[in-house]
């Protein structure tokens, strides 16, 4: 009998490889919350560095898209092509990288804070790999993508508000960098308790490998699903300084979707197993749809903080069932592996193709954008579930 088989208490059940104690699958899922941490307050880093002239308006955006895109491809790659094996060691050595990135942009300015900012998203996207890897190896994927996305953003919703009302107001940016990086370095530890090393994916002896075809249109419909909402996300203040709204009004907006997005991610937690993954894409897609109209109009406040509450719960909630999409498309589970990095690509390419599509005196243009690319992979994700069902009666009558 295998070690772990020796406890009576697993948390998770895996469908690829040993089951996990409770302490090595919240390790696991520990790294995810470490490597994802920094989204929460990237945001008030970077306005906080521009309001002490220290990065330009254009240098925010910059910099928060390439550390998006360099965590997604260190995920996507780190996926592809690392055997999953010495997790430890490599936890604790990303886990130190990153603190010590944190750390450096400390009185550094534009161009050192953007090469800082990228180089972060390498250790980031590596954490969140292992964190990934066990998820994708679940017998209930959505369950544990769940569990991450509700930790992580509580942990962020925390930081979020002590960089709010303590550390940026009495340290500034600097005292924010020493902040996050003290909020990274416990990956060291928990990394220690991590599985020191994960089963093969089926016809993978290194990493996961290249997806089969159906499996990469699964994650070309995660980057364009999710893409839909950082096109629109991205410019929440100017929509409702369109609406005849405060800036106050959008920043309310802002923290009370936070809590709401805690909220989204135990729901999907909890009807994890229960729920069919495209019931929640059908749900997520009508609220949605039903949020940037409400953004269009010329609402009230209270209209506008509830609309993007509905939002943010739904925009957590059906993350987790990203997982389960790519699985029925590719059983393999090579697709599922990527599917974070995809969605991180999409939070990066969101915001890209919105600016195109916007201008100072009219942002309506990424409600307009995000409504296209939101059917277009809605339309992508039944498609595919369509072919899935498919394939299920075609084995049937074999």
């Amino acid at each position: 009998m295998s070690e772990p088989a020796q406890h009576h208490d697993h948390l998770v059940h895996e469908a690829i490889g040993r089951d996990l104690t409770p302490v090595q699958a919240g390790a696991a899922i520990g790294l995810g919350v470490v490597a994802l941490i920094v989204a929460g307050v990237l945001p008030a880093l970077l306005g906080a560095l521009e309001d002490e002239h220290r990065l330009s308006a254009a240098g925010i955006g910059l910099s928060a898209t390439l550390e998006a895109l360099t965590m997604a491809i260190a995920t996507g790659v780190a996926s592809a092509a690392l055997p999953p094996r010495r997790l430890r060691l490599i936890g604790i050595v990303a886990s130190l990288l990153l603190s010590a990135l944190d750390f450096a942009g400390i009185g550094l300015h534009e161009n050192g804070i953007i090469a800082v900012r990228m180089a972060a998203g390498i250790p980031e996207g590596i954490l969140l790999w292992i964190t990934v890897a066990m998820i994708v190896r679940s017998e209930v994927p959505e369950r544990w993508a769940g569990v991450l996305f509700m930790s992580s953003t509580t942990a962020q919703f925390l930081l979020a508000l002590a960089f709010a009302f303590f550390v940026i107001p009495r340290f500034g940016a600097d005292g924010s960098m020493v902040a996050l990086g003290l909020s990274t370095l416990p990956g060291v530890l928990i990394a220690y308790f991590c599985p020191e090393r994960f089963a093969a994916l089926p016809g993978s002896e290194g990493g996961a490998g290249v997806p089969p075809p159906r499996g990469l249109i699964a994650l070309f419909a995660t980057v364009v699903f999710t893409a839909a909402g950082a096109a629109v996300a991205i410019y929440l203040q100017p929509l409702a300084h369109e609406a005849g709204l405060s800036a106050d009004v959008a920043r309310t907006a802002i923290w009370v979707s936070l809590g709401a997005q805690i909220l989204g991610s135990a729901a999907a937690t909890a009807l994890a197993g229960h729920l069919r993954y495209l019931t929640a894409f059908l749900l997520t897609t009508a609220v949605l749809l039903a949020v940037w109209f409400v953004f269009s109009q010329q609402v009230p406040a209270w209209a506008f903080i509830a609309a993007n509450t509905m939002g943010g719960a739904v925009s957590l909630f059906i993350a987790p069932f990203l997982v389960p999409m790519t699985i029925e498309a590719d059983p393999s589970r090579k697709a599922a592996a990527q599917s974070a990095g995809a969605q991180l690509f999409a939070s990066a390419m969101g915001p890209l193709l919105a600016s195109w599509f916007v201008s100072d005196a009219d942002v309506h243009g990424a409600l307009w954008l995000g409504t296209a690319l939101l059917l277009a992979g809605m339309a992508m994700i039944a498609g595919l579930h369509l072919l899935a069902l498919r394939d299920q009666e075609e084995a049937q009558t074999i």
